[in-house]
């Protein structure tokens, strides 16, 4: 019997001498005697049996008590959970205490290690035991029950650990899912470890002589698999994972005994063999003796592990819980690996192959590490021949899983199966593996490009039979050529970063032979079979560029790998070599790459971006020099041949990067740009005053329309990265544009790159002034060239070309965005660039975004010709991403209140019909306007609104709208939609709300005054839009917008019929419930009388203070005006007892106090209202409105 456990919880709050327990043996125990929380039930020999439970609980306590200064802070560990958990002394010493505890008396030592079970599982009950009498005892299986008593509150879990029927009762609270195997923090991680720890040794210590007794073995298991049976999770997890270490301890038990038999059977065949008269009959029987003793054990131990795998495995590796299953797959993969005989056929297999297919990640991440460990062994691999064939398809499909994890492990291990088990995977598994090195998370990438080096490149190499023409650099050149064919194949040409970045873990050495790589590209190719084609030189020359940024960098690309990565030191240090490589290499060698493939574009361009990574502390000095000069011949050649724009912008950041002040290439490269922008502005100044001379008449040749426009392109590009303000380039640029303003003979040639070369000029400009600020006259010339080129790009807005007028709008934005934020803090004379667009301008702007984004064809007579050629060229895709560059843009503009927010009306008309298309980016903008501005973001909305309905009346003839015509039903539709973007959160969105609702009113109103109620107004069906916003509002709120609604609603009498059909909507959507109903008018049998006709147009929703301490009640008032039954009648009243609306009130701030609402004729709307203070601010709609 074992007294009541101490709490997990509060182990470490134990005081000294804090612990009791009472431990009553078999032979104190009979008849269901037990003790309970240190007391015994009445019965005779109460004190004789307390001082021998004292007795025994003393000496097998005893060893384990730490000799502690007594200074009543210090916890003396007393049982095996506090020694075990605290982890103080180590677990051998441990076990050892409690063998030589159990030789003394088993049963105290035995009900101390179940104890032990018990609390491990966080149980905070008791546990009693009563001894088993008899094995014929019928009612024993009834016994063996888990209930739950009511009335004291306390579950019960009675069963059998033989040779003792265990009650473990404990508190319902235990199924909180909270014991100390599933605890955080490090103290339980290594109570966890030292649990686990202390199985495998228990079944170590015992191994030579209790473990065979036929006594500690059956209760130990017999308590496990009662445990394991409970329909509590701490008793199955902590079973089970008891159960399953102790057969992994049983495991490895039975393979030394295998490995002590046959050195026992090698000594006894010795012994056997000696000559009669030195052989010993003494001796051959002392191995005779131990030969059937090993013989005996092993088939003890099997019997131990069938009753552990088929009582426990099979009921637990298929359990609810995760963790459980889990466990039991762990613990079969090492079965499978360290006792391979037993458990490696495919009775064990299946179920392991069955768990592939688990739903919980943690579970299938097991099985494959199980299963990495079998194929990791080739002598194993002969087994697995039909498990291969029946899962092999699922563990491809691993690959895939969503669980990032798992796809890496199942990778892994079909990395091991290409490896160990031959034709494992056919060369069409493998082509589909391959891919997985492209994608963006980098483990299952790295893993992939295990497979593709060993698999494709390596293998393929050691297969082939070639002569060593160049030495060791045939094999690299070989593996190189491979990898080329495969990446080209692949056809995923701008991945070769990620497809680099995937092998460099396994092929570095081949990744960063740049000095084959580059012989391949020099050579004369006089050997045509050998040769690289074009494609393959291509790729070669972007591998190139992608292993030197590798390698230069250290970190993976964009998009894969997260954040950098700390380097260590000696990464560092290798990253300081590979670059030194690099820049005493490529110095030499890449004038010569860019002199062969001077007229090839694109491999131009890459060659171009390896002089970033260089040591350019290096370059430029000692015998690197005369290679910088050979570099800057060539780069000029490149740029007075090409026009290609990237080619010359990789030009220009080449000269850039060289021209740094800090190195020693500074003035060498500089004195090198200086001369060959002298040459271009010189080529740039003899045509546009030959042109300007000319007129019209040097358009018609081709020449020198081709010229001008390859030198505008060539300066643009050198003007992007350089300051070349004293070439004066914006007053020529103006000119060349004012010219084709007045006489529109310019080809777009020559117009796109004019606008960006003058925006290029002056943002140059205002870099210098914000450096240095010039005078107040050169501040005056700079804000007229401001204004003059914004004039511009408007005045091409309505220009014949599309390109043209795309490019101005573009170009435009981007150059109000910077001119508006210019920081004029630190210099008042800066105050004087401030620039924002005028009204005529924003006007412009948002006639270009109607007629060019969201109308179609309408421009079909003028481009013509350029649709059709776009067309047949399928640019769809790129005309749409124009579209959306314009208008993202605008949108900027609007979001950063350069433009008037009420502009973003007009684009939000187009939320749904554009979705598909712009939806995303109306979205962002609607989102981030909110965020800067809630009101006006909320009057946008409703002018939105407001001007789709004033449209439908138009186009309904000005008379009544019909309410369920399909546009009227678009436009409620499409402020549905406007509703959904405010979110869940009502609080942080009630300003806007309010606002919307407050500006819906007064719209539907407009046109009362002066009707009498004779007929509604013109604008009364927009309130059934308007209800689309009714369910975003606060139960407080509600109620003050229908009190603000009711100041306009006119007398009753009058307002019959189905023309007032939609104040019934709204009024609905308010009033939905009874609750509500009911506090806001009190009793709805009344409507409040209001003289329209006397009411102005705007009114306040509130004339109280915003912001009281104390609590203010309106008095509630009956009117005397009963409400018409002609009315759309409200929801029916429920004959539930409605709650007070106060508690409405209590659970928000209020948006707008309390007050009279007076009337001429003394009505007054009837709303009971108490003002609470709240830590929110209170807020004002209508103050916000004047102040804004």
């Amino acid at each position: 019997m074992i007294a009541e456990p101490n709490s997990v919880v509060n182990l470490l709050n134990h005081k000294e001498n804090g612990i009791h327990e009472e431990i009553v043996p078999e032979s104190t125990a009979q008849n269901g005697s037990c003790l309970r929380n240190g007391s015994v039930k009445t019965f005779k020999g109460k004190r004789k049996i307390r001082e021998q439970c004292e007795n025994r609980r003393q000496n097998s306590s005893s060893s384990r008590r730490s000799n502690q200064p007594q200074n009543g802070d210090v916890v003396e560990a007393v049982t095996l959970f506090e020694v075990v958990s605290m982890g103080k002394r180590a677990m051998q010493s441990v076990v050892d205490d409690w063998v030589e505890a159990y030789k003394k008396d088993r049963d105290v030592a035995l009900l101390d290690l179940i104890n032990f079970f018990i609390q491990c599982s966080g149980c905070q009950g008791m546990v009693t035991a009563e001894m088993f009498q008899s094995l014929q005892n019928c009612d024993v299986m009834h016994k063996m029950t888990e209930t739950f008593d009511e009335e004291t509150g306390l579950q019960y879990k009675k069963f059998m650990a033989y040779p003792w029927i265990l009650t473990v009762t404990w508190p319902v609270d235990m199924n909180n899912e909270d014991y100390p195997l599933i605890r955080a923090g490090s103290y339980w991680k290594k109570f966890k470890a030292n649990f686990c720890e202390f199985t495998a040794v228990l079944i170590q210590q015992c191994q030579r002589s209790i473990l065979y007794d036929s006594y500690l073995a059956d209760t130990v298991i017999s308590l496990l698999m009662g445990l394991a049976d409970s329909t509590v999770r701490a008793f199955r997890h902590t079973s089970t994972l008891a159960a399953m270490k102790l057969l992994t301890a049983l495991v490895n038990l039975n393979l030394s005994l295998d490995a002590s038999k046959r050195n026992l059977e090698r000594l006894y065949e010795v012994e056997k063999n000696r000559t009669t008269g030195k052989r010993t009959n003494s001796r051959l029987d002392q191995l005779e003796k131990k030969r059937k003793e090993y013989e005996q054990k092993p088939l003890e131990i099997e019997n131990m592990m069938n009753a552990i795998f088929k009582g426990i495995f099979l009921q637990r590796y298929r359990d609810v819980i995760p963790e459980i299953r889990a466990i039991c797959i762990e613990e079969m993969g090492s079965w499978m690996k360290i006792y391979p005989c037993t458990f490696l056929n495919d009775s064990y297999l299946k179920y392991i192959g069955w768990m592939l297919y688990d739903k919980q990640p943690e579970v299938r991440l097991k099985c494959l590490q199980g299963l990495q460990g079998i194929y990791d062994q080739k002598q194993l691999v002969s087994k697995m021949d039909l498990f291969n064939s029946r899962f092999k398809d699922r563990i491809m499909s691993m690959t895939l899983d969503k669980d990032h994890e798992v796809a890496v492990q199942a990778m892994k291990l079909l990395v091991l199966m290409s490896e160990n088990c031959e034709d494992s995977l056919s060369s069409e598994d493998c082509e589909t593996l391959y891919q997985f090195v492209y994608t963006t998370h980098r483990p299952l990438a790295v893993a992939a490009g295990e497979l593709l080096y060993k698999r494709l490149i390596v293998q393929e190499i050691e297969m082939e039979a070639f002569s060593k023409r160049n030495g060791k650099q045939e094999p690299v050149a070989s593996q190189l050529k491979t990898l080329i064919m495969f990446f080209l194949e692949s056809e995923l040409h701008s991945h070769v970063t990620y497809l680099v970045d995937s092998l460099w873990d396994w092929s570095m050495s081949l990744l960063k032979d740049w000095e084959c790589m580059t012989a391949l590209l020099l050579e004369n190719g006089e050997d045509q079979k050998e040769a690289l084609s074009d494609a393959q030189e291509r790729a070669l020359v972007e591998i190139i560029l992608a292993t030197v940024r590798e390698a230069a960098e250290g970190h993976p690309p964009v998009g894969r790998g997260g954040t950098k990565k700390i380097m260590s030191t000696k990464e560092k240090k290798i990253q300081v070599e590979d670059s030194i490589k690099i820049t005493e290499h490529f110095a030499v060698v890449l004038p010569q790459l860019l002199a062969k493939y001077s007229e090839d574009a694109e491999k131009v361009t890459n060659l171009l971006q390896i002089p970033q990574y260089f040591d350019l502390d290096l370059y430029g000095t000692g015998p690197l020099e005369k290679h910088l000069d050979a570099l800057l011949r060539e780069v000029k050649a490149i740029v007075m041949d090409h026009c290609d724009m990237d080619v010359l912008e990789g030009c220009s950041r080449l000269y850039y990067i060289l021209c740094n002040e800090e190195l020693p290439t500074h003035n060498k490269v500089a004195l090198a740009r200086t001369e060959l922008v002298d040459e271009l502005v010189d080529k740039l100044n003899q045509l546009l005053g030959t042109f300007l001379n000319e007129g019209e008449g040097l358009c018609a040749e081709e020449d020198g329309i081709h010229c001008l426009y390859s030198i505008l392109r060539r300066i643009t590009a050198f003007h992007n990265a350089h300051d070349l303000s004293k070439w004066k380039l914006y007053d020529k640029m103006s000119e060349l544009l004012v010219f084709e303003l007045e006489r529109s003979c310019l080809p777009v040639q020559i117009i796109l790159p004019a606008l960006q070369c003058a925006y290029f000029a002056l943002l140059w400009q205002l870099a210098s002034v914000a450096k240095k600020p010039p005078s107040k006259e050169n501040l005056f010339v700079l804000k007229t060239h401001l204004r003059h080129y914004c004039h511009i790009c408007a005045c091409y807005f309505s220009h014949s070309n599309r390109d043209a007028r795309e490019k101005a709008f573009m170009v435009l934005c981007d150059f109000l965005m910077i001119v508006s934020h210019q920081d004029t803090s630190d210099d008042e004379t800066l105050g004087l660039l401030e620039y924002f667009p005028s009204t005529s301008l924003q006007s412009k702007m948002l006639l270009f975004i109607q007629d060019h984004i969201f109308t179609e064809g309408k421009d079909k007579d003028k481009d013509l010709a350029e649709e059709e050629d776009r067309k047949k060229n399928d640019q769809k895709l790129d005309i749409l991403h124009t579209k959306r560059c314009l208008l993202a843009a605008y949108c900027k503009l609007i979001i950063y209140n350069v433009i008037e927010m009420t502009a973003a009306a007009e684009i939000y008309k187009h939320y749904m019909k554009a979705y598909n298309d712009f939806g995303d980016i109306i979205k962002e903008t609607l989102s981030r306007t909110r965020h800067s501005d809630k009101i006006q973001s909320a009057k946008t909305l409703i002018l939105c609104l407001q001007q789709l309905f004033q449209k439908h009346v138009e186009s309904q003839g000005g008379g009544r709208t019909d309410p369920f015509s399909a546009s009227f039903n678009n436009i409620k539709e499409l402020a549905r939609r406007f509703s959904l973007t405010f979110g869940w959160d009502q609080v942080k969105t009630r300003e806007s709300v309010a606002m919307i609702h407050k500006e819906g009113i007064e719209f539907a109103f407009q046109g009362a005054a002066g009707m009498e109620g004779k007929c509604p107004p013109p604008n009364l069906n927009f309130l059934m839009i308007l209800s689309e916003f009714s369910n975003k509002l606060l139960k407080p709120d509600k109620r003050l917008v229908y009190s603000y609604l009711l100041r306009y609603v006119p007398d009753p009498a009058l307002s019959r019929g189905d023309s007032w059909h939609s104040l019934g909507w709204y009024r609905t959507s308010l009033l939905a419930s009874e609750e509500e109903e009911s506090s806001a008018a009190g009793s709805l049998n009344e409507w409040p009388l209001v003289s329209v006709a006397k009411t102005p147009f705007k009114r306040k929703f509130s004339e109280g203070s915003l912001h009281k301490s104390h609590h203010t009640e309106t008095t509630n008032r009956t009117s005397d005006i009963h409400y018409s039954a002609h009315l759309p009648s409200l929801s029916p009243r429920s004959s539930k007892r409605l709650k007070s609306h106060n508690s409405c009130l209590q659970e928000y701030p209020p948006l707008l106090a309390a007050a009279n609402l007076r009337r001429k004729n003394s009505c007054q709307v009837i709303i009971k209202i108490e003002e609470i203070p709240s830590e929110d601010t209170d807020v004002d709609v209508v103050s916000a409105d004047q102040e804004t």
